[in-house]
C-alpha cells in the first residue's frame, strides 16, 4: 500500500501514535499559561477530554469510528455551543495542536495538512463575535 492509499490515522502512525499526540495536547493545554482560557472550559481530570478527542480523531482520521460508535454522530458544534468560541479560543486550541505535533515530531507534509484541516475543524467551532479592533 503506497501512502497515498493510506489514511490519515495510518500515516500518522495508527492508536499508538494518535494517543500520545492527545495525551501531549492535554498536557500542554494544563500547564501553557496561554492556554488558560480553554483550559477553563474543561472539567479538572482531563482524562475523559483526552479520551474523547482520542476517539473523535480516530475516525477523523480515517481509522475505527469509536466515537460514533459510542456516543453517536460528534455533532461537534452542538456539543461545544455552551462553550464561548472565539478566535482566542480557536487559537489557543491550536498552540496547543501545534506544541503536540512539535513534541511529537509530526513530519511534513502530513503535519501542514492535518494542522491545516484541524484549524479548519477549530474555526468551525467559533460560536462569538470577535470584537475586532485590528489584532489577532
Amino acid at each position: 500500500m503506497t501512502d497515498q492509499q493510506k489514511t490519515p490515522y495510518e500515516l500518522l502512525g495508527g492508536e499508538a501514535v494518535l494517543r500520545k499526540l492527545t495525551s501531549r495536547f492535554y498536557e500542554i493545554m494544563d500547564t501553557m499559561p496561554e492556554a488558560k482560557g480553554i483550559r477553563d472550559m474543561h472539567p479538572e481530570n482531563l482524562r475523559g477530554s483526552d479520551e474523547k478527542l482520542f476517539m473523535f480523531l480516530s475516525g477523523w482520521l480515517g481509522g475505527p469510528q469509536l466515537f460514533q460508535e459510542r456516543f453517536g454522530h460528534p455533532r461537534l458544534r452542538m456539543r461545544h455551543f455552551p462553550f464561548a468560541i472565539g478566535k482566542s479560543e480557536r487559537d489557543q486550541w491550536m498552540l496547543c495542536m501545534v506544541h503536540a505535533f512539535d513534541d511529537l515530531k509530526i513530519e511534513e507534509p502530513l503535519r501542514s495538512e492535518l494542522l491545516h484541516s484541524l484549524l479548519n475543524l477549530a474555526d468551525h467551532m467559533r460560536n462569538k463575535e470577535d470584537n475586532d479592533s485590528g489584532a489577532s
